[in-house]
C-alpha cells in the first residue's frame, strides 16, 4: 500500500509539497507516479519518476510549476507544487508499479498500487 501525505488548502501563487511512500517494502525499480481527479472530472496524470534513472514525465498543465523526485534514503516520493491555481485543486493520488514503459508512464492503467488521495484545495 502507498501512504500519500501533504495536501491542504492555499491562496492562488502558494505552494505544496506531496509525499508517497509505500507502507512495507521499497520503491527500487518501481515508476511512481501522481494523478489527480477534480469533482465531477476524470482522473488525469500530473506527473512520474522512474526511480531507476530518474527519468521524469510532467502533464503540460503542470510543467515548471511542479517538481517530482526521489528520495532513496527516506524511501519517499515528492511532488513539489509551486504557482498552484485554482484549476489545481482535487483529490491528488500516488500511484506505483514495477515495468513502466515510458510511453505508458502517463497511463492511469499501468499502476499496479495506489494510495488513499490526499485533498488539495487552491482558492482565488
Amino acid at each position: 500500500q502507498l501512504q500519500a501525505s501533504g495536501g491542504g488548502s492555499v491562496q492562488a501563487g502558494g505552494s505544496l509539497r506531496l509525499s508517497c511512500a509505500p507502507s512495507g517494502g521499497t520503491f527500487r525499480s518501481y515508476t511512481v507516479g501522481w494523478f489527480r481527479q477534480a469533482p465531477g472530472k476524470e482522473r488525469e496524470f500530473v506527473a512520474a519518476i522512474r526511480w531507476t534513472d530518474s527519468h521524469t514525465s510532467y502533464a503540460e498543465s503542470v510543467k515548471g510549476r511542479f517538481t517530482i523526485s526521489r528520495d532513496r534514503l527516506k524511501n519517499t516520493e515528492y511532488l513539489q507544487m509551486n504557482s498552484l491555481k485554482p484549476e489545481d485543486t482535487a483529490v491528488y493520488y500516488c500511484a506505483a508499479s514495477q515495468g513502466i514503459i515510458v510511453s505508458s508512464m502517463k497511463n492511469s492503467a499501468s499502476y499496479r498500487y495506489w494510495g488513499q488521495g490526499t485533498q488539495v484545495t487552491v482558492s482565488s
